[in-house]
């Protein structure tokens, strides 16, 4: 599989859209974690830096908009409340312009620039682009297409509220762990934060030199 070079998608991608969910309740964590800091700048800031880097145009999905206004973006609620992830890839789609989204958690703090790049840029006539570890998913580090609004909707009207089961009705390209590891050798750009313990993880790795994005973009 190519990996697209970094020299030749410089300029922020306009086609696309970059998404930032942060709809959670953070139940796990015990307060919303968006804000939680890690060297002084919190979780959501470094998603909007790494996600400004990347694309041209952002959406926030949001349930408490005035929490979150002072990034300037533009946001929206979820039009179906209540069911966790879904509602939020649907929200996005049915409101973006453009004719996909790059999805992406407001928890997961070191993301790859590079790497979502190259996600957008195989996505083709694919419906989404998925990361893909063994058997296990990344389903909100994804690139999802309009055309999976159907069948996201059936998923919804069903009362299933399970993202995975989208997967079985369109047409996904995953990205394996050989793809993903030429950019993230650690993957670490998977690492979200759930739960206290993850943040000392993480924070513990920032303390021994892990480089982060300190900028708003």
């Amino acid at each position: 599989m190519p990996i697209i070079s970094s020299s030749s998608v410089e300029k922020p991608i306009r086609n696309v859209t970059g998404v930032i969910l942060a709809g959670g309740k953070s139940r796990r964590f015990g307060k919303n974690k968006s804000f939680i800091q890690i060297d002084g700048t919190p979780l959501i800031e470094r998603v909007v830096t790494v996600m400004g880097s990347v694309f041209e145009h952002r959406l926030l999905v949001t349930n408490t908009p005035e929490e979150y206004a002072y990034l300037g973006l533009p946001m929206v609620q979820d039009l179906i409340k209540g069911i966790g992830p879904l509602g939020g890839i649907y929200t996005g789609l049915k409101t973006i312009s453009h004719e996909a989204g790059f999805f992406v958690a407001c928890d997961m703090p070191c993301l790859s620039g590079p790497f979502v790049r190259h996600m957008v840029g195989i996505r083709e006539d694919h419906d989404a682009v998925v990361p893909r570890i063994g058997r296990m998913f990344e389903p909100l580090h994804a690139v999802y297409s309009k055309s999976a609004i159907d069948p996201l909707k059936a998923i919804i009207d069903s009362g299933i509220h399970q993202i995975l089961e989208l997967f079985s009705r369109i047409r996904v390209r995953y990205v394996e762990e050989e793809t993903i590891r030429a950019f993230d050798p650690g993957l670490r750009c998977f690492l979200n934060v759930n739960r206290p313990e993850d943040l000392a993880r993480i924070t513990e790795e920032s303390r021994l030199g892990a480089e982060w994005p300190r900028k708003i973009i």
